[in-house]
């Protein structure tokens, strides 16, 4: 939907229109989301998560969520677990239709003895090196086995054997029988099943041999019942091979038709994000990052921590639409969209995060003065919250200047400013270090303009800054994150390099992408639970930290970001 509620177009609905209008699938919608259980889920997997279910619900259709576990040596119930939850956060998941491709080790193994059966497929024994090198190329055609014409009897024999465990890993393989001089290298006789003596997550030992994906994604589709299966660019020359296995396996009575139709659209591309599962597991296992959930890493496990939240992430993907032309999305648009969904959701909270000290001389130091904030300017109904003013004030240091510039409307040596949602103040004096810089500021406060009360504002000031009470104000810990990498594409080769020069991402790690601060924060917000998200006023959205923030014991806040864009402007 898009920001008016209104379905946004593009390519793939018209296409489902399409089909609605023509009764290809009988009125149904159903799609899928298909991750594999060897990782975590990123900032790609969003778009396709929002995309696949998100069709499905605007049309009253079904999105099965099928972990695709067919590689034993990889995957772990930790990873299916973790997925699980991050498509919850999302907003989607109905355990009803939720399933595995091991559900269907079975009837895919059937499916590959009727493809034997009906000569569609042969067990190979050349050596992975023999293979690679009769594939051909992209101008040569490739040779045929020395073992593609082995009866059917013999290779139903030998795959039945396979199945049995009877051979080591790489003896043996099956292939479909397509063609060795394809233009498409795909379908030069493409491997259905190999021998991998491995203990699955869910079945155990009870299967030495395991579906191939380009076999297994095809038909899981088409046992489902799907309609429209939608995937990345980089699978659209595997398209003919999809339709190439339902369509054999359809006329041999697995599946009746319409077949499922794989839809092919760009994938996500971030600027300073790489978003290679190649490239994050680099900088997990390198120590370059704090785990898998650090608040730097484009996984929906990191957005979580760092408070970016499942309504950005909608609006996100609504903004950079769907289409089939790859682009590179500049990470700023995604930050756009996390200000423009917290400020709507963020309660605010003040936080000062440069602490100056600020001493109200005429302020009796057994007095307290109860003044009301907002909890969010743009809505009235969600109340206020009071904010005690005391003798003693945190302000922030860059609040007040001994020699301020032109047009500074802060706190300066004779100068006056309202404490918002308190009372104007007057600079009386301060205290210097032996470098030159100010440790204290001493004020003057005008009992008589205190914010809310009649004839508060008969004195007009310009200056508007905010404080906490350093009695009540708790001492916090302020991670503040940026880009994880310094340049738009990490890694990316430059004008005048060799051909083969292949430059290290890890050179254009960002130095500065966390700064951890000690600040003060309002008790609420200290006290709040783990995963609360405020607008500190004037600094920006913050998030307690969902692993390490312990309400009224270690108050632990991360930056999800800033007010305003602020990347290449001094932050």
């Amino acid at each position: 939907m898009s920001e008016s509620n209104e379905p946004i177009s593009h390519f793939i609905r018209n296409r489902i229109e399409a089909d609605q209008e023509k009764g290809t699938y009988g009125g149904k919608v159903t799609t899928r989301f298909p991750p594999e259980p060897n990782g975590y889920l990123h900032f790609g997997h969003a778009k396709s998560i929002f995309l696949n279910f998100g069709l499905a619900r605007d049309y009253d259709g079904i999105c099965h969520l099928r972990f695709d576990d067919t590689n034993p040596v990889k995957e772990e119930q930790a990873y299916v677990d973790a997925i699980r939850e991050d498509i919850e956060w999302l907003g989607f998941r109905d355990p009803a239709h939720e399933h595995f491709a091991s559900d269907y080790f079975e009837t895919l193994y059937q499916g590959a003895v009727a493809l034997v059966k009906a000569g569609l497929a042969y067990v190979d024994s050349q050596s992975a090196e023999q293979m690679r090198a009769n594939r051909g190329t992209l101008t040569e055609p490739g040779s045929n086995s020395p073992y593609r014409d082995r009866s059917i009897e013999e290779n139903l024999d030998l795959f039945t054997r396979m199945r049995d465990g009877e051979f080591k890993d790489g003896e043996h393989i099956l292939r479909a029988k397509i063609d060795m001089a394809a233009a498409n290298l795909n379908m030069r006789d493409p491997a259905i099943y190999r021998i991998r003596h491995a203990h699955h997550h869910r079945t155990g030992d009870d299967w030495p041999i395991y579906p191939m994906y380009d076999y297994a994604h095809c038909v899981s589709d088409a046992i489902e019942g799907v309609t429209h299966s939608l995937c990345t660019l980089e699978f659209e020359d595997h398209r003919p091979l999809y339709d190439w296995f339902i369509d054999k396996l359809a006329d041999l009575g697995f599946f009746e038709r319409p077949l499922p139709q794989q839809i092919e659209f760009s994938r996500l591309n971030l600027t300073y994000m790489p978003l290679s599962k190649r490239k994050l597991i680099q900088l997990v296992e390198g120590g370059h990052v704090d785990g898998w959930d650090d608040p730097r890493m484009p996984t929906l496990k990191g957005a979580r921590r760092r408070g970016f939240t499942p309504a950005g992430f909608k609006l996100f993907t609504d903004r950079i639409g769907v289409s089939k032309s790859d682009s590179l999305i500049d990470f700023g648009v995604l930050e756009d969209c996390m200000r423009e969904t917290l400020n709507e959701s963020a309660e605010r909270r003040i936080g000062v995060l440069d602490p100056l000290k600020l001493v109200l001389v005429n302020f009796p130091e057994d007095h307290e003065e109860t003044c009301f904030a907002p909890n969010h300017p743009q809505k009235p109904d969600w109340g206020k919250r009071e904010v005690t003013l005391t003798r003693e004030l945190w302000i922030e240091r860059g609040d007040f200047a001994l020699d301020p510039p032109k047009k500074y409307f802060r706190l300066k040596p004779d100068g006056e400013v309202r404490l918002r949602y308190g009372f104007i103040i007057k600079h009386v004096g301060h205290d210097l270090d032996d470098d030159g810089n100010v440790t204290c500021v001493y004020a003057e406060y005008d009992p008589d303009t205190k914010s809310g009360t009649p004839g508060s504002d008969a004195r007009k000031v310009k200056g508007n800054i905010h404080w906490l009470s350093a009695r009540d104000a708790v001492e916090t810990e302020l991670r503040q994150y940026d880009r994880l990498f310094n340049v738009p594409a990490p890694g990316a080769r430059r004008e005048g390099d060799e051909p083969d020069v292949e430059r290290d991402f890890l050179d254009n790690l960002n130095p500065d992408s966390i700064h951890t601060l000690s600040v003060f924060i309002e008790a609420r917000a200290a006290n709040a639970e783990p995963e609360s998200i405020y607008q500190f006023e004037r600094h920006g959205y913050f998030v307690a930290d969902q692993k390490e923030h312990a309400p009224g014991q270690r108050p632990v806040f991360n930056r999800a970001v800033t007010l305003r864009d602020s990347w290449g402007q001094g932050k």
